[in-house]
C-alpha cells in the first residue's frame, strides 16, 4: 500500500519509476520515464513524465497538466487541453524535462461536476461562471503537490510551459523558481472559442486571441 507523508511536512519521495513508450493518434511516439510518488499533500496519484534529456547545466522545461478525460482521451472540441497534452509531449522531449500529470479534473472539481457546467455552458455561462453556479470555485487547483514532485525529482527551477499565471504564482510561492513561463500554441476550434476567450479575460491567460478577444 502507498504511505502517504503527513501534508504538513511538504515532504514526497519517489515511490517508483517506469519506462513506457508513447504514441499518439497522430503518430507521434516518445520515450518516458514515469513516476510515482509516496507522501503528496492531496494524497492523489499524480504522475511525473521524464521526456527528452535536460542540456547540462540547463532547466527543465515542466508543463503541469491538469487531467481532462473528454479531452485528453475521448478528443473533445470544447477545450483544449488534448492538443496542448500532445504538444507538450513533443516539446518536453526536444528540450529535457517533465510532464506532470495532475488529477485535477475540471480544474479541481471532478468530472461530473464538469460535465454538469458543460450544461450550464450550453444555457450561455462561461466556463467560471458555470462552476460558481454550482456552487463551486472557478478554479479549485492547488499545485503544492506538483512542488512537492519537483522537489523529490531534484528540481528547483523550471522553464514552465503554460499560458496560466496562476500556476507559476504558485510554484514561485511554494519555492519552485519560474525562470520563464513559455506559452503553448493556440488550438482554437469552433466548439472552443468561447472557452478560450473566457480564460483569456478572466483569468490573464497568454492566449494569442487578438481577433476574437477585444
Amino acid at each position: 500500500m502507498p504511505q502517504h507523508l503527513p501534508p504538513q511536512t511538504g515532504a514526497a519521495t519517489v515511490r517508483s519509476r517506469v519506462r513506457i513508450p508513447l504514441t499518439f493518434p497522430d503518430g507521434y511516439r516518445a520515450d518516458a520515464e514515469v513516476f510515482t510518488f509516496h507522501g503528496l499533500a492531496d494524497g492523489a496519484e499524480h504522475l511525473a513524465l521524464a521526456l527528452g534529456e535536460v542540456p547540462e547545466g540547463g532547466t527543465p522545461l515542466v508543463r503541469l497538466h491538469s487531467e481532462c478525460l473528454t479531452g485528453d482521451v475521448f478528443g473533445s472540441d470544447r477545450c483544449d487541453c488534448g492538443p496542448q497534452l500532445r504538444e507538450s509531449v513533443e516539446l518536453i522531449s526536444g528540450a529535457g524535462g517533465y510532464l506532470l500529470y495532475l488529477r485535477q479534473e475540471g480544474r479541481g472539481i471532478g468530472l461530473y461536476n464538469k460535465l454538469d457546467a458543460y450544461a450550464l455552458q450550453d444555457s450561455g455561462l462561461d466556463t467560471y461562471d458555470a462552476n460558481t453556479a454550482l456552487g463551486l470555485p472557478e478554479d479549485a487547483r492547488d499545485y503544492t503537490a506538483a512542488a512537492q514532485m519537483l522537489g523529490a525529482l531534484g528540481v528547483t527551477g523550471v522553464e514552465l510551459l503554460s499560458n496560466n499565471p496562476d500556476k507559476a504564482a504558485q510554484l514561485t510561492g511554494l519555492g519552485i523558481t519560474v525562470h520563464d513561463r513559455v506559452p503553448t500554441g493556440v488550438h482554437l476550434s469552433a466548439s472552443n472559442v468561447h472557452y478560450l476567450r473566457a480564460k483569456v479575460e478572466r483569468t490573464g491567460h497568454s492566449i494569442e486571441l487578438p481577433r476574437l478577444v477585444g
